[in-house]
């Protein structure tokens, strides 16, 4: 079973990227945003930026700061195909991850102005917010050095491939074949 993981900035393209695996190469999708708004509904808790960030921060504290990708890994565990974990956030996730056989870390970025032009295009339930409190957003899940918080520039840092995406969507294809031609998946 082949697992890629997903990391990178808000908007730069990783959602795209997991559209394009799982629809050209048949990767299975397990999602972190997908798990933590599931188990905030289920509460009946709100769910948008602030809200997924702080139940993913208390999960991890109090499980462990791998928790959330460990679940999803034993979904992934029981299909047993190949499959893209989106997104990890902190470099214990990474840790978890790099335990199994046959991980890989892609890590997607652009310039913070395509970002923000991106969020505000595709309007999720997270996406509503002015650019100043996206550049704080992003400023928070940046860096920490609590293991239970979001690290995404060390993400970035680990990651085996890193696409910088402020380009088209033709240009993001190539750079993610770029990245499965690396790991063995495609041979062209």
């Amino acid at each position: 079973m082949l697992i890629i993981g997903i990391t990178g900035t808000l908007g730069a393209g990783k959602g795209t990227v997991v559209d394009y695996l799982a629809q050209h190469f048949g990767l299975t999708h397990f999602s972190v945003r997908a798990f933590l708004a599931d188990d905030l509904r289920q509460r009946g808790i709100e769910v948008n930026r602030d809200t997924l960030t702080e139940w993913a921060n208390k999960l991890r504290v109090a499980h462990s700061p791998s928790y959330i990708i460990e679940q999803l890994y034993e979904k992934a565990a029981i299909e047993n195909r190949n499959c893209i974990i989106e997104s990890i956030r902190t470099p214990g996730e990474i840790a978890a991850l790099r335990k199994k056989e046959h991980f890989y870390l892609l890590a997607v970025d652009a310039s913070p102005e395509i970002r923000y032009d991106r969020i505000r295009l595709r309007k999720s339930e997270t996406d509503n917010v002015s650019y100043e409190t996206f550049l704080s957003n992003e400023k928070r899940e940046m860096h920490s050095n609590d293991p239970t918080k979001q690290n995404l520039a060390e993400c970035i840092r680990q990651a085996d491939y890193v696409i910088l995406n402020n380009g088209d969507l033709d240009a993001l294809h190539q750079a993610t074949n770029a990245f499965l031609h690396s790991i063995g998946l495609i041979n062209h």
